[in-house]
């Protein structure tokens, strides 16, 4: 997926851009209109004095949010309905069809519509998983007040552009076996990390590690690489200081 890059709203314009909390329970897709990047968009957005407002603009080369989903936008034409009150909404930049006001040439607007169409597909199938709903959350800005938007990618169909979405959306589920191990190996070094010189072991571990190096106990894997995970270390200072304090008592005896 391409970046996300959040570029929020200031809260003092709240007022005017997003006024209500809420808890999102669709998405609803919009096509700019313009020929001109995400971050344009966004800024050009949060800058009108006007009651308008849309929560995430994609361009070819990133997505950019710019007002937090539990907070409504004025993107649908409803007022307060619920795509007003209860929608994501995405605007998917690049869609003018026409060369105007832009340096641009025809042919180089559709191709990043054409790849902007797609971020914003893999990006709203992401969010279906993150909310854990289903491809029946995906509505379009026309649903809501008639509006013919987002209106090329109707013009392109719109069935076409839910399959999109439904292509990341089964995707993320259709992960290799090695996918699933390489994700498991991950989060096991986040909560178990491997220690591979000893500047690496945490200092109430060190002099210990040190000795038991010294003493040959612990050899480590070669090529002067310690390879001494979290819990075996743990482990092993445990069992050096248990033996040490053993064999102290057992001399203080003698």
């Amino acid at each position: 997926m391409v970046p996300i890059v959040k570029q929020l709203c200031p809260p003092e314009r709240y007022k005017i851009k997003c006024p209500y909390s809420r808890t999102p329970d669709r998405i609803v897709v919009h096509n700019t209109g313009n020929c001109v990047p995400a971050k344009n968009e966004v800024t050009y957005m949060i800058n009108r004095p006007e009651v308008i407002s849309f929560h995430v603009a994609v361009d070819d080369e990133e997505i950019r949010q710019a007002i937090p989903f539990e907070r409504n936008a004025w993107a649908s034409g409803d007022g307060r309905g619920e795509g007003n009150m209860y929608g994501i909404h995405i605007e998917i930049c690049y869609s003018q069809y026409i060369e105007k006001n832009t340096s641009l040439m025809v042919g180089q607007i559709y191709e990043k519509f054409a790849v902007a169409e797609e971020n914003a597909a893999e990006y709203i199938a992401s969010l279906l998983k993150e909310y854990g709903w289903g491809l029946d959350k995906v509505t379009k800005h026309q649903d809501y007040d008639g509006k013919y938007c987002p209106h090329r990618t109707l013009n392109l169909g719109w069935e076409r552009f839910l399959k999109m979405v439904e292509k990341y959306y089964k995707e993320a589920d259709d992960m290799t076996a090695e996918e699933v191990k390489e994700i498991i190996k991950q989060e096991n070094e986040k909560i178990n990390p491997t220690y591979n010189t000893l500047e690496e072991v945490p200092s109430y571990w060190r002099e210990d590690i040190r000795a038991m190096m010294e003493q040959g106990i612990i050899a480590g894997t070669g090529n002067g690489r310690l390879g001494l995970t979290k819990s075996e270390a743990k482990n092993a200072v445990i069992t050096w200081r248990s033996n040490r304090k053993l064999m102290e008592a057992l001399n203080e005896k003698v």
